[in-house]
């Protein structure tokens, strides 16, 4: 049996936006107790971090997290652009993230494109898979073939 934080065991009102914005800013802050506590109560929960291999479960998932708040760090990542698909009790959203990284010059910003899926659970909205993509230092531009203008 898995031992919960007392955050993760707490029920996270709200929906898919707001379990996003927590988990974004969980992300920023280096909160690994809120970031875990948007995660699914689910074996089968996949996280793939820009080019890493697909990890698979909780306890995974903290690790990869965990090691990348090492040292008191964070993730600077802000969802700039966000397309959504809801149907009944799942919700998917593919997210633009301006992500700011060091380099020798100095801070600089990259793009990444994240799928976060969401799955309405007895605790409320959970994260179920995030995915995101390798970065790039150039805006991504974005493909569609809905008109430009709306009447």
């Amino acid at each position: 049996m898995r031992k919960k934080s007392k955050l993760q065991a707490a029920s996270l009102e709200g929906d898919a936006d707001e379990i996003e914005a927590a988990f974004y800013d969980a992300l920023q802050r280096g909160d690994i107790d809120k970031l875990m506590a948007c995660w699914a109560d689910e074996d089968e929960i996949i996280c793939i971090h820009p080019g890493g291999p697909r990890v698979v479960g909780a306890t995974a998932i903290r690790a990869t997290f965990e090691a990348m708040f090492a040292d008191g760090g964070a993730v600077r990542a802000w969802p700039e652009r966000v397309r959504k698909t809801v149907c009944m009790g799942s919700c998917v959203h593919n997210v633009l993230e301006r992500v700011e990284v060091l380099t020798p010059q100095g801070p600089t910003n990259a793009w990444v494109i994240a799928t976060n899926v969401y799955h309405r659970t007895a605790q409320g909205w959970r994260l179920v898979a995030h995915h995101a993509s390798p970065g790039t230092t150039s805006e991504i531009q974005e493909v569609s073939n809905a008109p430009a203008v709306l009447h």
